[in-house]
């Protein structure tokens, strides 16, 4: 039967109702600007019926609301979609950065960089081709190589530099991975400890996925959310968050990188010791950047390697002013009356080392003669052929020549290195020899020849030829080097001079194409660069397209997720409108209920009295 107070029950348990939805109310409002919030509602539902006997049988009456849970408003495919994407958006925008990095290392566009280095190099040495006894042309030389390097070396130690800089941000990013982690650990243990009796820990949810969220831009993850409420949090495989245990990442202990010249780490999971790999986000992208700022170290070395060796190779074959040039011949370290011109050394690198790039291993193979045993350098002849092997004929038929420089000397015992990266730009130094005092007269500029032997009786050939060397004001050689500079290899032709003037004919280059392997491809050194620089900015300009076009993305995801979780103040004032009137309105009724009663107890039943 039906109590006699039932219906201040019912009042009550409205009033009760209308109250808890106003409080709620008003946690949503105090918190629309909290990070992370979701907003929250009350979920209500009618009590038990009460059975009450009718004329036509029994009817069941209303009892009043309650509140059954504090629901908080959260879309979960949207939260998926957010870490999911997060992570691509920090990648891209970690990549943004080095790239601004890199731009602003090989920044030409105030003419300091290494490419106005190089050009002001080339320069000079055109220069000297029209001016090749005049020292100052020469000395001009000298000073535009040691800028040209010391170009290349700021550009590399910058390099360096920015790659100990990305190991220090993933240090970083360790540590904060592992707060993150450890808070994640106690708000499951919490969230638990919450929810054992059905409740539901909606802010202790929402500073945890608040926690993922910052999670998600270090590292690519899936969440997943077992029976007892605690998140398991996934990547690449590997559980860093398992409801109350969780992994630990560490930095490995520095291991020397002697090609890069500096100190690589790894990422482990301490725990195991096992490497760990992000698939995504910024740690990730800071791996990779620095694998990328390497290669743009090994592309430096390829510029240094193309001096080291082709260059060298080409300054070898020609000869400088000092010496009588009729008494250029063979020449040893140890001799000290030889009068001729100096030919055959290198203009970078070590006096006595040999320079040869291997294309396999991609690498400079230094050879060091010992300079307490005889080093000679000698001329020699050899047929000059075309492209498809045939010997090159002069007019009467007879085969031509040109000359062969010729370095013999003994090795070093295991002075034979391999230089790669680094190694190859440290090296990339002016011989000494030319730096030295008077130095600058050994500068190759002007080129060696083969002459015909002429029998002076009847001005005939006599069918020998020799070495020969142009005159002190020829800058042919220095012509080629500039050449070395803009010339693809396809273009290139080694030229044999064959000298006539005995016959009053004058000298006759000879083109023949030479094909050999070069740092630089089949390319010029000026094309490697600008080719290097082009695909800086190619992939730089992409990166920046990616990273907007995502940050677009992760745009309507946040407005996706905010249209569910956010708190919307015309929305909750409304609310608070609604919840506000019932609050009074069972108020009122719970007066009115109480004045019927005070009439019934106190007002009737005085008959008798």
């Amino acid at each position: 039967m039906r109590s006699t107070f039932s219906g201040l029950n019912t009042m009550v348990r409205g009033v009760f109702a209308n109250q808890l939805s106003l409080d709620t109310v008003g946690h949503n409002i105090t918190n629309a600007s909290t990070e992370g919030y979701s907003r929250q509602s009350v979920n209500q539902a009618a009590t038990r019926a009460l059975e009450v006997p009718s004329i036509y049988g029994n009817v069941l009456v209303g009892s009043g609301v309650d509140a059954m849970s504090l629901q908080r408003a959260r879309n979960v495919y949207a939260d998926k979609q957010y870490w999911a994407e997060t992570s691509t958006h920090e990648y891209y925008k970690a990549a943004q950065v080095n790239y601004d990095k890199l731009e602003a290392i090989f920044d030409d566009s105030d003419k300091t960089g290494v490419l106005n280095a190089m050009q002001d190099f080339y320069k000079a040495w055109n220069d000297l081709s029209v001016d090749a006894s005049i020292d100052s042309k020469r000395v001009t030389v000298v000073g535009k190589a040691n800028i040209f390097a010391d170009k290349v070396k700021t550009a590399a130690s910058q390099l360096q530099d920015q790659i100990n800089a990305q190991y220090d941000d993933i240090r970083i990013s360790v540590s904060t991975v592992n707060d993150i982690n450890a808070q994640i650990v106690e708000l499951n243990k919490n969230i638990m400890t919450a929810e054992a009796t059905g409740a539901q820990a909606n802010d202790l949810r929402d500073q945890r996925d608040l926690l993922v969220d910052k999670l998600s831009a270090y590292m690519n993850l899936n969440v997943y959310e077992d029976d007892k409420g605690m998140y398991t949090i996934v990547s690449n495989g590997i559980s860093m968050v398992n409801g109350i245990n969780k992994l630990t990442l560490e930095m490995s202990d520095p291991y020397a990188n002697k090609t890069y010249g500096l100190n690589d780490y790894s990422i482990l999971i301490k725990e195991s010791g096992i490497a760990f790999i992000p698939q995504n986000g910024s740690m990730r992208a800071q791996l990779d950047t620095i694998a990328e700022d390497k290669t743009y170290i090994d592309k430096l070395a390829d510029m240094s390697a193309f001096m080291l060796t082709v260059f060298n190779n080409m300054h070898q074959q020609g000869a400088g002013i000092d010496g009588t040039d009729g008494k250029l011949g063979t020449y040893t370290n140890q001799t000290t009356t030889y009068a001729g011109p100096t030919y055959g050394i290198n203009f970078f690198g070590d006096h006595n080392t040999l320079y040869e790039w291997d294309n396999d291993k991609q690498c400079v193979v230094a050879r060091e003669l010992d300079a307490t045993q005889t080093i000679t350098h000698s001329l020699d002849m050899e047929v000059v052929k075309d492209a498809d092997g045939n010997p090159v004929l002069d007019v009467d038929g007879n085969p031509i020549y040109r000359p062969v420089v010729k370095i013999e000397g003994t090795e070093v015992a295991n002075s034979l290195v391999e230089l790669d990266g680094m190694n190859i730009i440290n090296a990339l130094a002016i011989n000494e020899k030319i730096t030295a005092a008077g130095g600058t007269s050994l500068i190759a500029a002007r080129t060696l020849a083969v002459e015909k032997e002429i029998d002076e009786a009847d001005g005939s050939y006599t069918g020998s030829s020799v070495p020969t060397v142009n005159g002190s004001g020829d800058g042919t050689n220095a012509v080629n080097l500039s050449h070395l500079f803009n010339i693809d290899l396809s273009n290139i032709t080694t030229t044999a001079t064959i000298n006539y003037t005995s016959q009053n004919v004058p000298s006759k280059d000879i083109p023949v194409t030479k094909e050999e392997n070069r740092p630089t491809g089949k390319i010029s050194l000026n094309a490697f660069y600008n080719s290097v620089m082009s695909d800086l900015g190619t992939n730089a300009k992409s990166i920046d397209t990616k990273e907007s076009a995502q940050d677009d993305l992760i745009t309507q995801i946040v407005n996706w997720r905010s249209s569910t979780s956010g708190v919307d103040w015309n929305e909750e004032l409304t609310n608070m409108i609604t919840f506000q009137k019932g609050y009074s309105a069972c108020s009122r009724c719970l007066t009115t209920m109480d004045e019927m009663l005070d009439r019934l107890i106190n007002s009737t039943g005085v008959v008798g009295r």
